[in-house]
């Protein structure tokens, strides 16, 4: 299969590459800073089955011509993951939070995916089994609040809802979507404290995709092992 993952050159995004790759299939990696990318993405073994496409999501241009020069190159894509995301004003009380930040974590956070699904989900109905993961958090779950991490708790809740409305838009399109929780995981945003290993997750993900995993959820929001998590 062809799939496009963003922001693929780091933390859960590398792994994403790493185990799509070696799965056998070729990876699309999108990333803003194509040397970066490079550099990151050179030092896999399997390597040779990734393309790097320029991919900025708060950029709908940038968006545009990668899924042009995607359908140049390769015609038709399987599967999206939309793994690009950013954790900004963490820790801050509501009364300190810079709303700039606020915006800026949504759109990274929600209309990134936005923006990528509405330019390559053409590519994705010329498939005949296609999947789109957006990859969401526990912090977007209302049962879980915890009362802080607002721009990026109130972006994956609304990442959760655009999930849901999408499946329902193409579910007789043979198109799967999940709104996945990956876990506390080591990366630059979880820490290197975090007890979760990105591989472990890329691996999961890949399940999901290739539909080794049996998914009985009411709801798009699920984790890694294809688990129901708390709306």
């Amino acid at each position: 299969m062809r799939i496009l993952i963003t922001g693929a050159n780091r933390g859960l995004g590398l792994a994403l590459a790493q185990i799509g790759a070696e799965r056998g299939h070729h990876i699309v990696a999108g990333v803003r800073d194509t040397e970066q990318g490079k550099e990151k993405l050179s030092e896999l073994e399997i390597s040779k089955s990734i393309s790097i496409v320029p991919l900025d999501v708060t950029k709908e241009d940038s968006v545009i011509q990668a899924a042009n020069l995607v359908k140049e190159q390769f015609g038709t894509i399987d599967a999206i993951i939309n793994n690009a995301g950013i954790l900004l004003e963490r820790d801050k009380k509501i009364e300190e939070l810079d709303l700039e930040q606020v915006q800026l974590s949504f759109d990274v956070n929600l209309f990134g995916p936005m923006r990528v699904v509405k330019h390559f989900l053409p590519l994705l109905f010329l498939g005949d089994s296609s999947s789109i993961i957006n990859i969401s958090s526990e912090a977007g779950s209302f049962e879980n609040a915890y009362g802080g991490d607002y721009a990026y708790a109130a972006s994956k809740t609304a990442l959760n809802m655009f999930s849901q409305q999408l499946n329902q838009y193409v579910n007789d399109k043979n198109i799967q979507v999940y709104a996945v929780h990956p876990g506390w995981i080591r990366t630059d945003m979880g820490g290197s404290n975090a007890p979760g290993n990105p591989i472990e997750t890329a691996k999961g993900i890949f399940n999901l995709i290739e539909t080794r995993l049996t998914v009985e959820s009411k709801y798009v929001f699920i984790n890694h092992e294809g688990k129901p998590m708390a709306i």
